[in-house]
């Protein structure tokens, strides 16, 4: 067998491996958005039905009607709010343990540490804080709480984007007469774009899927689309319809902001950000 034939079958196993578990994980998902659009006989009916057959937006406006699209404005709000502020207060976080050292080599590992605390451990001490504050229920207290959470990862990721530019840029800028926040800010931060996009979009998923917290802390005002999904898990029964068109609200804003954002996330995730 020739080298050519070698490489050439070599790439075409690649390709059937890759197909295939491109098509295994992306099942449930197809199966999940599709289940939005039949009706209530094809649910699990034997043989399953693949494609509807009469496809409707009944379900969409079921889900609007209970409450979905107040779900998922909180949603944007809440996760908007968190990725925003994990970004300005992490950057300038790491930027500084990056260029001058802060709390030497072991703070910014502790920083992380901080991530690692389970949820159930903080959720009573955040409950009295919350009632004390009268926040329960609130937009304000889950954005608090995901932000304690997101903060450490953040400070993290962006410390690493930060330890891979040369210092001499910056060094550069200063004897230009930059100040140290101009040359964090017109330096620093332009060359760390793709990170900071990286960081954002996994910040954004943190906060938009989290469920624990939600659960604890919100009734009927604050709900995010991460607790408004699960209504739909009777005790009885379960309304296959709604919890597909929920997902697809509920995975529209994700797939929507990852594909405009690809190709800065592509750069950020081969970054370096963790060595």
């Amino acid at each position: 067998m020739t080298a050519p034939t070698r490489k050439a079958i070599y790439q075409t196993l690649r390709y059937v491996v890759a197909a295939a578990a491109l098509a295994f994980f992306l099942f449930p998902i197809v199966w999940i958005c599709l289940t939005a659009f039949k009706t209530g006989d094809e649910f699990l009916k034997s043989p399953p039905v693949w494609i509807p057959r009469h496809p409707s937006f009944h379900y969409f406006e079921r889900v609007i009607a209970s409450g979905g699209l107040k779900a998922l404005a909180n949603s944007l709000i809440i996760s908007s709010s968190v990725t925003l502020l994990a970004l300005i207060i992490g950057s300038l976080a790491a930027y500084g343990l990056a260029r001058y050292k802060v709390g030497g080599d072991n703070l910014p590992f502790f920083i992380l540490s901080q991530r690692f605390m389970p949820p159930v451990a903080l959720i009573f001490p955040f409950i009295l804080f919350f009632k004390t504050l009268k926040w329960m229920d609130t937009l304000q207290a889950l954005v608090v709480v995901y932000l304690t959470f997101n903060l450490p990862y953040a400070v993290w990721m962006m410390r690493g984007f930060f330890l891979e530019i040369p210092r001499e840029i910056e060094e550069s800028a200063l004897v230009d007469g930059c100040s140290p926040l101009g040359a964090f800010w017109r330096i620093a931060l332009p060359l760390v774009t793709p990170g900071l996009v990286a960081t954002g979009v996994f910040c954004f998923i943190f906060a938009w899927s989290e469920l624990f917290f939600a659960v604890s802390l919100t009734r009927t005002d604050a709900v995010p689309l991460s607790v408004h999904l699960p209504y739909f898990f009777g005790k009885y029964t379960v309304f296959w319809g709604e919890i597909g068109a929920s997902s697809i609200i509920a995975m529209a804003p994700l797939f929507l902001m990852s594909f405009v954002v690809q190709r800065y996330l592509v750069r950020g995730l081969t970054l370096g950000a963790v060595k």
